[in-house]
């Protein structure tokens, strides 16, 4: 059995993974952005799972949230469910946050939630602002950032198997009640990935919808979009991405 940590925890689609995990007897450890979130997952909670709060907008609160996570793995697989679709947030909570915990939770098996919505992503890295306190990229930009580090962390870490997933326009609270795609699928990918042996599944660098692989934007496998994503972050958050 797998023990996995999922953020974004506490409703939608990282709630749905958290427990279909579960209750296929994997070890999971929830995440919620404050302790009065936290009571949304009691359930889960008081059947086992762990939990860590932590808001991913403020990187103080991410490092002390990598503290607790540590506590309580090590992990099998990571899944970094947490996205947010606009506001002042939005890097720091899709990009920076991330990142940083990928730094400091290391974990074999990675999956970054995408979505189709990448593709209209502008690579413009030396713009971003990653503290938050200017608005200066777009949802689409923030998916193309992570889409793009997913593919990255396959590369620089063969050891580690990373893949990005576009679950879909499902109807959470994020994509909202006019969303087309079925909510059942939305979590699918994300548990396979985490816990299956198939080979597909362990050749990392995937960009995934519904279980199969897509070509994602072409920004996404540039080398030099890679590292320039990544030495922006890593001077950002003082935290160096290991080779592993």
């Amino acid at each position: 059995m797998a023990r996995v940590l999922i953020t974004g925890s506490t409703d939608g689609i990282g709630r749905a993974a958290a427990t279909v995990l579960q209750s296929d007897g994997h070890e999971v450890v929830v995440h919620a952005r404050s302790q009065q979130r936290l009571a949304a997952v009691a359930d889960l909670v008081d059947h086992g799972a762990g939990s860590v709060v932590g808001d991913l907008a403020d990187l103080e609160q991410v490092l002390d949230l990598a503290e607790q996570a540590k506590a309580a793995g090590p992990f099998d697989a990571v899944i970094h469910n947490a996205g947010i679709i606009d506001g002042p947030g939005l890097l720091p909570v899709n990009v920076v946050a991330p990142y940083a915990l990928t730094v400091l939770v290391p974990a074999p098996r990675v999956i970054y939630l995408s979505s189709s919505m990448h593709r209209g992503g502008r690579p413009d890295i030396p713009g971003a602002d990653w503290s938050g306190s200017r608005t200066t990229a777009s949802y689409s930009d923030s998916k193309l950032y992570i889409t793009t580090f997913a593919a990255a962390l396959a590369r620089r870490q063969p050891g580690t198997v990373s893949h990005a997933v576009d679950p879909g326009w499902v109807p959470t609270k994020m994509g909202g009640p006019s969303a087309s795609d079925d909510l059942d699928l939305g979590h699918q990918t994300q548990v396979w990935l985490a816990t299956t042996n198939a080979p597909e599944a362990l050749a990392s660098g995937g960009y995934w919808h519904h279980r199969r692989t897509q070509q994602p934007h072409p920004a996404v496998h540039d080398e030099r979009s890679q590292d320039e994503l990544i030495d922006a972050l890593a001077e950002h958050t003082s935290l160096e991405l290991p080779t592993r």
